[in-house]
């Protein structure tokens, strides 16, 4: 579980990370946004389509019981964080893309969210308390907003908010593995083999549909891997904080399970694959055409 203190940094973490997002943002990107709503709308089924259903055929396949299984589903529904937009450029994707993705991937979800979790709580019987969950929500879109308002009035402070938002993102993973791990290991000893599958596997077969999905959609190689890497990395510093700002602190272990573990071994899974779009880039697929995608 996470203690007071963890909250207390654990919520002053995400509000740097969402601040540096909103940071990263201008109005021309929402303007670019709805000119290419063929973007808005790749961005909204892959996270919002295709991931919930992967935590959802997961958690009936796997049989996981009901802690897990609650936290696997707040895993898949979660937006893309800015993690998935450093990855990104280290695999020479479509970085403006990546962004669009997650900025859509944001703001909708203050309403897909909780609507995608009642679909599937309720068709696995499940309680969430959605109302809980979309307070945070609203909450969490604050930092953002002003991080926005930092860009506008002065550029350079926006660029560093943005850049320490990027880098605390990664740290959180640091946090992860120093805090929650060693405090939870005998937990993490007894946990079934199929928790630690549905929490490495959401992201690979995430990646995996994502990439699927964009190749069929024949788009630009640059924009194939993005929507993979944008489709398979959630944002789990926000899925632990919702977890942790929701529910009691003596139901929080096996709701955050997967979401920490997700967490830790996202970054591994997502490291090899960008190795590989790095091998698989040629100079040609460098041109980007006018379009977006």
């Amino acid at each position: 579980m996470v203690g007071a203190f963890e909250q207390a940094l654990l919520a002053a973490m995400i509000f740097v990370i969402m601040l540096g997002m909103g940071a990263s943002l201008t109005p021309r990107d929402f303007y670019l946004a709805l000119r290419r709503p063929y973007g808005l709308g790749v961005g909204v089924i892959s996270q919002y389509g295709f991931m919930p259903l992967i935590g959802f055929v997961m958690t009936i396949l796997l049989d996981l019981p009901a802690p897990i299984a609650i936290g696997l589903l707040i895993m898949s529904c979660m937006p893309g964080g800015t993690t998935s937009n450093i990855f990104t450029y280290f695999s020479k994707g479509n970085l403006a893309l990546s962004v669009l993705m997650t900025v859509t991937s944001t703001v909708f979800g203050v309403v897909l969210i909780p609507l995608v979790l009642l679909l599937y709580a309720s068709a696995l019987d499940l309680e969430i308390p959605r109302e809980n969950i979309i307070a945070t929500l609203v909450i969490l879109l604050i930092p953002v907003a002003i991080g926005m308002v930092m860009r506008r009035v002065n550029a350079n402070a926006g660029a560093v908010t943005e850049f320490f938002g990027s880098v605390l993102a990664l740290f959180f993973i640091a946090f992860i593995a120093i805090s929650w791990v060693p405090r939870n290991w005998q937990f993490l000893l007894s946990t079934t083999p199929a928790t630690y599958f549905a929490a490495i596997m959401l992201g690979v077969f995430g990646i995996a549909v994502g990439y699927i999905f964009a190749r069929s959609l024949k788009l630009h190689p640059r924009s194939v891997r993005t929507v993979a890497l944008e489709t398979g990395i959630q944002n789990g510093p926000l899925a632990v904080a919702i977890i942790a700002l929701t529910f009691p602190s003596e139901e929080q272990q096996g709701i955050m399970a997967v979401a920490a573990l997700y967490s830790l071994f996202i970054v591994i899974t997502s490291t090899l694959v960008t190795l590989i779009f790095r091998r698989a880039n040629t100079a040609a697929e460098q041109k980007l055409p006018d379009s977006l995608l």
